[in-house]
């Protein structure tokens, strides 16, 4: 019991301590934008379906529009 207890009290200290590493992490632009909006699942789902049934032609010349700039970024200095 006296276990049980010191561990309890170990978890609530080390859940009130700050850590100045992660918040430093997190520039002060981005903690300032607001949070990101919930969508309902069925509207995502929807987005989905719609890219799911773009035309292939269209999904290629994408993908081959981004690896001719991957291959740019690669050989850039």
């Amino acid at each position: 019991m006296p276990r049980l207890l010191f561990a309890l009290s170990l978890t609530l200290i080390a859940g009130c301590t700050t850590f100045p590493e992660l918040d430093a992490a997190v520039s002060a632009d981005v903690r300032s934008l607001p949070f990101p909006t919930i969508q309902p699942l069925d509207d995502l789902i929807a987005q989905a379906s719609r890219l799911r049934s773009a035309a292939p032609a269209t999904l290629q010349a994408r993908s081959a529009t981004l690896r001719t700039r991957a291959a740019a970024l690669r050989s850039a200095p």
